[in-house]
Order: C-alpha cells, then sequence, then structure tokens
C-alpha cells in the first residue's frame, strides 16, 4: 500500500515455530500498523498449513491489540453478490486438523467464543465500508472449511440449509487464537463468486477480476479505517483470560509459564 509509511520488516520468532512471513510494519493513517501474509509471500501455504498459532503469538508480541483479517470468500445467499464485502458476526468450524488453542501441555483455558468476532471494531469496519460506497453486509456466519479442495455441490447446500453467508477457509482458527491472546478480532468477508451451489458459468478471468477488485477496494477501506479503530477497549476480547484458566497456578510448568508469559503474565503476578 502506497500510503503506509516508515515501512520496515520485522522476522519474528515465536515458541510455536515460524510465522507465515516476515512482519511489515508502517503507520497507515498516523496509526502504528503490523501486516503478515498469512499464505506466504507468493501464496506458497495452503491453509490447512498455515502456522496460525505462530502468527497471532507473533503479532501479540509486537504489541498488536486489534486484527482486521482480510479474505477471500464464496457467496452462500443470492444477495451477497461477487465484490461485495461482508462483515460476519458469526463463525461454524468445520476444519478437522488445525491445532487451535495455545492451552495445552500443563494449563487449561476455557476461552468465550460465543461472540468470536469482535463488534466493536467489526461495527467500525462496517461504518467506513459503507461510508466509502461500497456494498456492504453487516452479520452473518462464516462457516470454515479445511480446504485446500472446494466444497462438493452437496456440502454448499447444506451450508445454505442452515443459513449460512459466507464459507471460506482462514478465520478458524484465527479468531479462537485471537481471544485466546486478548486480541480483538474482526474479518472482511470478501465475496469472489456464489460457491458451487448456484449453477452458473464461472470462468478464472471472472474471479481474478473479482479478486483485483476486492483488494484495491479493500486497500480504500484500510486506509479509511486506520485512524478510526484506536480506542480504549471496553469489549470482551481485552480481558477474556481473566477467570478463563482454570489450572492451579502452581500446577502450570515452569517451561509453559514462560512459552506463554506474554499471554498469561499479568494473570501470574
Amino acid at each position: 500500500m502506497d500510503e503506509l509509511k516508515e515501512v520496515r520488516e520485522v522476522a519474528v520468532s515465536t515458541p510455536f515455530g515460524k510465522p507465515s512471513d516476515v512482519f511489515v510494519i508502517g503507520t497507515l493513517g498516523g496509526i502504528r500498523v503490523a501486516f503478515v501474509p498469512r499464505h506466504g509471500r507468493g501464496h506458497r501455504i495452503n491453509p490447512s498449513e498455515v502456522n496460525h498459532r505462530a502468527n497471532i503469538f507473533a503479532l501479540k508480541t509486537l504489541g498488536v491489540e486489534q486484527i482486521i483479517s482480510v479474505s477471500a470468500c464464496g457467496s452462500l445467499k443470492e444477495e451477497l453478490r461477487p465484490r461485495d464485502m461482508v462483515f460476519p458476526d458469526q463463525l461454524f468450524d468445520r476444519t478437522k486438523c488445525r491445532p487451535s488453542t495455545y492451552f495445552e501441555k500443563g494449563i487449561v483455558a476455557h476461552v468465550g467464543v460465543a461472540n468470536p468476532y469482535c463488534p466493536e471494531l467489526a461495527a467500525r469496519l462496517h461504518h467506513s465500508a459503507a461510508g466509502l460506497g461500497f456494498r456492504t453486509h453487516q452479520g452473518g456466519t462464516y462457516v470454515c472449511i479445511e480446504g485446500p479442495q472446494f466444497s462438493t455441490k452437496a456440502e454448499s447446500n447444506v451450508y445454505r440449509s442452515l443459513g449460512f453467508s459466507v464459507i471460506g477457509m482462514t478465520n478458524i482458527p484465527e479468531a479462537k487464537l485471537a481471544r485466546e491472546a486478548e486480541i480483538c478480532y474482526a474479518s472482511v468477508a470478501l465475496v469472489t463468486d456464489y460457491d458451487v451451489w448456484k449453477d452458473e458459468h464461472v470462468t478464472v478471468e471472472m474471479v481474478i477480476g473479482n479478486l483485483t477488485a476486492n483488494t484495491a477496494n479493500v486497500k480504500k477501506l484500510l486506509q479509511e479505517v486506520a485512524p478510526k479503530v484506536s480506542r480504549q477497549r471496553t469489549c470482551e476480547c481485552a480481558s477474556a483470560l481473566q477467570y478463563a484458566i482454570i489450572t492451579d497456578r502452581k500446577a502450570i510448568p515452569a517451561n509453559v509459564k514462560k512459552k506463554l508469559k506474554p499471554l498469561i503474565g499479568k494473570y501470574l503476578s
């Protein structure tokens, strides 16, 4: 993004392995931001291979408090058209083999994710997108599948019958891990097609065209919204771990305390 100033790249190591790529740090609209391409530069990491735990942990250590997740998705409803922006408020997990917690091997925490997306952050995103004149939709359920294959028609029609709105491959376990890290998380779901339920001819050129248009639009949105998301956080995300850690503090292994210090340090002192 040309509007990103004071840009530098930072490699971050984590106890959960390497993140997807180096992080781009800069200033956008006067606000310090960090960016990581979840699939790596050149899109070389498939959805099941993304090291979500490393990505979110690294963002936490960089001081990130809010995550805007940008992801392409398929529409499961006629009214959600290609090139629309959807700001979902619910998630349905259909993944199969992705590590989705930091709390294991000697520590247990039960974090609430009844509302997986931060409503305050999502509202600011939707308001800014609508103000820019984009076709927007507030609310709806994002169903996250394992991938990398797309759905069968049977699966797509079942998701439609359940009232889901969009389908993608990335918001799980990102949303759950962000909540465990007490980071606000909201998604900008960019519709590229009607998944496979709708009998229409889709060409590669059409999908690429929609992706290109969506990318240009979301860059405008991020530039517009960056100065507007700075706030004193009073949402549930900011204190999600306050009562979630069940394990007796004396029983938590020392190496686990050290490993998770950026997440739980303030609750162990």
